[in-house]
């Protein structure tokens, strides 16, 4: 009698002593190398099929090769039924004694444990009761799997065992490999679009000797060849524009960045960002290419202009909402911060319930009142424009006093950043001074002064249009994914305590 739990009924499954069960595998594996069949000496495979495509256009009679995970089964006698785990989806295997030999049917039997990684070679059939399947003539146990993988049933619930142990969650929750795969869609659809546009894509410095491009606390580490400590980047901004400079006109960057700083459902330490440089292009044509993306992604994973997250209906249709910093925050709060003195403001700010620090002018005040008031009520996408100059150092000023300067908003998240490029080195220079004394007076979002930069624009940069998008961010979006860490593969975790 088989006395692994996990053999004769593979739909209920008992709680079991892991160590146990692995101690029995563990001899099964030495009773295989024993007869000369060690699965781990196997080095290949010749797949001929996938599951999903077996099952969407079964031909009766083809001989196919399938390879995969072995996630169930049902032994009755001298024969038995298998479900197999590919890429593409689950696929039935029948298993019959008079098919594949005694010796090999009693290894499949005895020998074989669910999650198992098996070949199988047979003739595609579909059952009685419509279920398209293959009739196994050789079965190949390609790796033996020695731990048992979640109930069935339960599954792998828990969030944080989930992130640690990925590769769990891969197998045994389906949509979670769904929602990946669409990543990748989504990345592509991006590349293809840009591509199309005729930008070049490039690879920067992630190791970086100024933490600049962004407002931001950077990992630091350091190099021991030069001595010198250096930073893990927060984004490739000023990289990517040397490269305007030197005369490629139109690139972008998709890639990873670093900020060591808080994490939540919208933020995780290492992230993925994308960023486009367009010469001669400015913060209008960014808004375009915002819209051009988002279409494009959704396509590609088969989504229209009206898109459901967590619940809530989203339109993506074109063209977006356009307002001003200053018409959202006088309509959502009553104040037009920009017709008021300094003082005013930070009174105003008061009057609204706002903390803040420091002596904010008028329109750092209007900014403080959109980003605790008005940010988080932008639900439909939104590009809202004019935003000041002390927190804008690399846009370019406008004649209000303001930038050329936009985010975009969606479901109440910033979803992305853009510029008409500041190309002015004169201003540039004094703009990285003003932030050099609001870093001493130690304002943490103050952005890091890169002097090599500022030269780089002495040579001559032209009208410049830049954007960057949080790929997370808009992924969760498009896979109505509560957690920007169902959309990262290995979030960054905390180790658990040894025990």
């Amino acid at each position: 009698m088989d006395n692994n739990p996990q053999n004769n009924n593979e739909n209920v499954e008992a709680e079991v002593d892991v160590d146990a069960l692995r101690a029995v595998r563990l001899g099964k594996l030495e009773e295989l190398c024993a007869a000369g069949s060690d699965p781990f000496k196997i080095t290949s495979f010749d797949v001929t099929a996938h599951a999903a495509d077996i099952t969407a256009s079964p031909k009766e009679g083809e001989t196919v090769a399938v390879a995969g995970r072995l996630m169930s089964r049902r032994i009755m006698g001298k024969a038995s039924f298998a479900h197999m785990l590919d890429r593409s989806g689950q696929i039935q295997l029948y298993v019959k004694r008079d098919n594949v030999g005694e010796d090999e049917y009693a290894v499949f039997k005895k020998q074989i444990d669910i999650g198992d990684m098996i070949g199988a070679v047979g003739k595609v059939f579909i059952t009685h009761t419509g279920e398209v399947s293959v009739a196994v003539e050789k079965l190949t146990l390609l790796a033996k799997s020695l731990l048992p993988l979640p109930e069935k049933w339960h599954g792998l619930k828990d969030n944080d065992l989930r992130y640690r142990k990925r590769y769990l969650d891969l197998i045994v929750n389906t949509p979670v490999k769904d929602t990946f795969v669409k990543r990748g869609k989504i990345i592509s659809a991006i590349r293809s679009y840009l591509d199309g546009e005729g930008f070049i894509e490039v690879e920067t410095p992630i190791l970086n000797t100024v933490a600049g491009g962004a407002a931001a606390r950077p990992f630091i580490t350091h190099h021991n060849t030069l001595d010198l400590d250096m930073y893990m980047r927060i984004a490739p901004e000023l990289y990517l524009k040397r490269l305007i400079v030197g005369g490629m006109e139109r690139v972008y960057e998709i890639g990873r960045c670093f900020r060591n700083e808080g994490m939540d459902i919208k933020h995780n330490p290492e992230f993925t960002m994308m960023e486009l440089y367009q010469a001669y292009g400015d913060y209008t044509d960014m808004m375009k290419r915002v819209e051009d993306i988002y279409s494009a992604a959704a396509k590609a994973i088969g989504l229209g202009d009206k898109i459901t997250y967590q619940g809530r209906e989203i339109d993506i249709s074109t063209p977006w909402r356009r307002v001003t910093m200053r018409d959202i925050v006088k309509e959502t709060t009553g104040v037009d911060f920009m017709e008021l003195s300094d003082n005013a403001a930070r009174q105003a700010l008061n009057k609204l319930g706002v903390e803040f620090e420091g002596e904010k002018n008028a329109a750092e005040c209007m900014y403080v009142a959109f980003d605790k008031l008005v940010e988080s009520t932008l639900i439909q996408p939104t590009f809202v424009t004019g935003y000041p100059i002390e927190v804008s150092p690399l846009a370019k000023r406008s004649d209000d006093g303001l930038t050329y300067r936009f985010e975009f908003f969606v479901n109440g998240w910033e979803g992305g950043n853009a510029y008409s490029e500041l190309n002015d080195p004169i201003d540039q220079a004094g703009r990285f001074e003003t932030q050099r004394k609001m870093a001493k007076r130690g304002d943490e979002e103050a952005q890091a002064a890169d002097d090599d930069f500022v030269e780089a624009l002495e040579y001559g940069m032209p009208p410049t249009g830049g954007l960057g998008i949080g790929i997370d961010r808009m992924i969760m979006l498009l896979t109505d994914s509560a957690s920007i860490r169902d959309v990262i593969l290995f979030p960054t975790m905390k180790p658990r305590a040894k025990k």
